[in-house]
């Protein structure tokens, strides 16, 4: 039973190629839940990205970043380690844990799931992304991390640590 002054939580249902679509750091980005939809409980991302897809050593002050791989494979770097994961594979980082990930398949597709939501994630993806025309990968271009450390800035949602911690490809 909802308290009263706040806001019944409603089922969500979204189907394949439903929910907000961003271009973010050359991924689609699907919002399947958010943190409105959740009263703050939650949000939940379907990325799709494509190979050597890498972010910057970073960290969350206020939320956990948890990842569940649907297709693909990934290299995590936590807290000093290398994790690496496939199908199946799951990885969550509490605040304020360094970490960064390259994507080492052709594409990989999964879950993330940040918690709680309080906002500051919803509103760094959103400065920091073009709104998608389409479901699909976004042309290649360029990282844009003046864009991105700007976003981190203003939103609070992401501190960059340093560039990505991974070995260059050889």
């Amino acid at each position: 039973m909802a308290q009263a002054g706040s806001k019944a939580l409603e089922p969500i249902a979204r189907r394949p190629g439903e929910g907000e679509a961003l271009w973010f750091n050359n991924d689609l980005l699907v919002f399947k839940a958010t943190g409105d939809e959740t009263a703050g409980g939650m949000v939940v991302l379907e990325e799709l990205a494509r190979r050597g897809k890498v972010t910057p050593l970073h960290t969350h002050p206020q939320e956990t970043e948890s990842f569940y791989l649907l297709e693909g494979e990934a290299l995590f770097f936590v807290d000093g380690g290398e994790v690496a994961l496939g199908v199946g594979g799951f990885l969550s980082v509490p605040p304020g844990v360094p970490h960064a990930y390259l994507v080492t398949s052709e594409t990989a597709r999964a879950l993330i799931m940040i918690t709680p939501a309080s906002g500051a994630m919803e509103a760094f993806f959103h400065e920091a992304s073009e709104t998608a025309t389409e479901h699909v990968l976004p042309p290649e271009t360029p990282l844009d991390m003046e864009r991105i450390s700007a976003a981190a800035r203003r939103t609070g949602a992401v501190e960059i640590l340093g560039p990505p911690p991974f070995a260059p490809p050889s």
